[in-house]
C-alpha cells in the first residue's frame, strides 16, 4: 500500500509514523487516513525487528483531531442518521485505539504542536509522550457539542487521574506543554527543535533491549491494569517462564558473566 496521508520511515530498530496532512492540521477522521494508520500499525506489529514506534505530525500541529468541515457538512464518517454515525465510528476511527492497544511494540508520541480532541486522544494511546515546547493539549469535545468518541474516556483518566480528566473534559481547556508535564500527561518537555532528536534518543534507550522481551513487558503492564495481585503474579510467572527460556536471556547472562570476568582480570592486574 502506498501512503498518501502518512509517512512511515525506518531508522534502524525504530519506525516513525508521521501524520502528513499539514494543510489541514493532520485530522485523523478521514477514511483514508484511518486506513493508512491501521496499515502502518499492522506492519509494525508484524515486524519483530521494529522495537519502537514514534508517532508525530507534519507541520505545526500534531493532530487537530476530527475534521470540523466534514462535521459541518455531515460527510465522511459524520454522514447519515444517528445509527449510521454510530456505525461509522465503530468501523472507522474507533479501530485506531483498538489497534494501538493490540500493538505490542512500545510507542512514543512526539507531540510537535496542537494535539486537540481526537489528536489529544491519539497521543494518549501511545505509551510515552514527549512534548515540544509548542505542544498544546485539549480534550475539547464538549466545546463543539460532542463527547470523546474515540477512546479518550478510557485513556485520559488512566494517565492524569479521574478528577483531572473530568476537569479537562468538562472545561475543554487547552493546556500548554508545561502544564501537561505538571499533571503527568506528558513524560517530558524538550526544546522544539530537538523534539524528534530527543524522541529518537528515548527510542534508542528502549530499542537496545530485546524486542521479544519488550513486547512481553508491555503486554504484562497493560494486561494487569485492574487485576488483583494474585492474578498479576500468575501472569507474570507465565511470561517470565517464556523469558527464562529465550535466547535473549541466555545471551544477556553470558554477557553479564563475561563483564564480571573482565572486571576481575582488570582488578588482578593492579
Amino acid at each position: 500500500m502506498e501512503f498518501t496521508q502518512i509517512l512511515l520511515e525506518q531508522r534502524g530498530a525504530v519506525r516513525i509514523l508521521t501524520l502528513n496532512r499539514p494543510d489541514s492540521r493532520n485530522p485523523i477522521t478521514d477514511p483514508i487516513m484511518i486506513e493508512e494508520i491501521l496499515t502502518a500499525l499492522a506492519r509494525v506489529q508484524a515486524d519483530p525487528a521494529t522495537r519502537v514506534l514514534i508517532v508525530t505530525g507534519a507541520g505545526s500541529a500534531f493532530s487537530a483531531g476530527g475534521n470540523v468541515k466534514d462535521m459541518q457538512l455531515r460527510k465522511g464518517m459524520f454522514a447519515g442518521d444517528p445509527d449510521q454515525v454510530r456505525n461509522n465510528y465503530r468501523s472507522g476511527i474507533q479501530r485506531i485505539p483498538l489497534a494501538m492497544q493490540r500493538l505490542d511494540t512500545p510507542t512514543i508520541a512526539a507531540v510537535n504542536g496542537a494535539a486537540i480532541g481526537a489528536g489529544c486522544d491519539l497521543a494518549c494511546m501511545c505509551d510515552i509522550r514527549i512534548a515540544g515546547e509548542k505542544a498544546r493539549f485539549g480534550e475539547t469535545f464538549v466545546a463543539v457539542g460532542l463527547i470523546p468518541g474515540d477512546g479518550g474516556a478510557f485513556f485520559l483518566p488512566r494517565i492524569v487521574g479521574f478528577a483531572k480528566a473530568l476537569e479537562l473534559t468538562f472545561t475543554a481547556r487547552v493546556i500548554d506543554a508545561e502544564e501537561a508535564l505538571r499533571i503527568g500527561l506528558v513524560n517530558e518537555v524538550t526544546a522544539q527543535d530537538r523534539l524528534l532528536e530527543r524522541s529518537l534518543e528515548v527510542a534508542a534507550s528502549i530499542a537496545r533491549h530485546p524486542a521479544r522481551v519488550l513486547r512481553l513487558a508491555k503486554r504484562l503492564l497493560y494486561q494487569v491494569q485492574g487485576k488483583n495481585l494474585e492474578d498479576t503474579l500468575e501472569l507474570s510467572a507465565a511470561y517470565q517462564a517464556l523469558c527464562h527460556h529465550s535466547p535473549e536471556h541466555q545471551a544477556a547472562l553470558e554477557a553479564f558473566f563475561a563483564q564480571q570476568e573482565q572486571r576481575r582480570d582488570r582488578q588482578g592486574e593492579r
